[in-house]
């Protein structure tokens, strides 16, 4: 009885450190600031609306305070919040930038004033490759689907396969690959070869960055992918 309590304790031993490895998890990542509702082009005589997102150095959404510029305020002109408007014919560029303490982030857009307002064209499918981060199996590729009701779909393709011993290995959805803080938990993991999806409610297509692996227990990274 000694030895088979020994011979457990070792193996869940072993069990944890396999599934740690030798990685340090750091959480900080770079912020990113979104446009919501870009657009390429704005009817002369009218307004539009910017809207945007911040994500902060840990990948949540957190406030921030925007500066609006425009190439060529003549032709669109646009307020410190964002409210663009198309006074005559031409072609100029938005920036949106966000100071922060050691940088400043910015995002732009090529905007055209003419007859109509024109929305970017927004993409209901989104793809990636999962990788691994430990010397476990884990890869596949995957596409995020934006489905008619609003929901998503998460679609792992036949090439997927992960290691079974993985314990607690668990799916999420984060803008933060290097931790679960502030993630969208999707599921466990239950299959371990081919094909498979999950169904997603309450999460918006271009909401996320990555998708990530972890062993739930034990809060360690085992794999990610880019959604691009």
């Amino acid at each position: 009885m000694k030895y088979l309590q020994t011979l457990l304790l070792v193996s869940l031993i072993g069990l944890l450190s396999s599934c740690v490895g030798d990685d340090f998890v750091e959480d900080r990542i770079d912020p990113v600031l979104r446009i919501n509702n870009a657009i390429e082009s704005l009817e002369v005589g009218t307004d539009y609306q910017f809207e945007f997102t911040y994500f902060n150095n840990v990948g949540q959404q957190a406030a921030a305070e925007v500066v609006w510029e425009s190439s060529d305020a003549n032709i669109i002109s646009i307020t410190s919040s964002g409210l663009a408007t198309a006074i005559q014919p031409g072609d100029v560029e938005l920036t949106a930038t966000v100071s922060g303490p050691d940088d400043q982030i910015f995002q732009t857009l090529q905007v055209s004033a003419g007859a109509t307002t024109t929305e970017v064209e927004v993409a209901t499918v989104r793809t990636g490759v999962i990788q691994t981060t430990t010397f476990y199996d884990l890869e596949g590729d995957f596409e995020l689907v934006q489905n008619d009701d609003g929901t998503l779909t998460l679609n792992i393709a036949d090439n997927y396969k992960a290691s079974s011993g993985l314990p607690g290995l668990y799916v999420y959805l984060t803008n933060n690959p290097r931790s679960i803080s502030g993630a969208f938990e999707i599921d466990e993991v239950k299959t371990f070869s081919g094909a498979h999806s999950f169904e997603i409610s309450g999460v918006e297509l271009n909401e996320y960055s990555h998708l990530l692996y972890f062993c739930k227990p034990f809060n360690v990274k085992v794999g990610d992918g880019e959604i691009n």
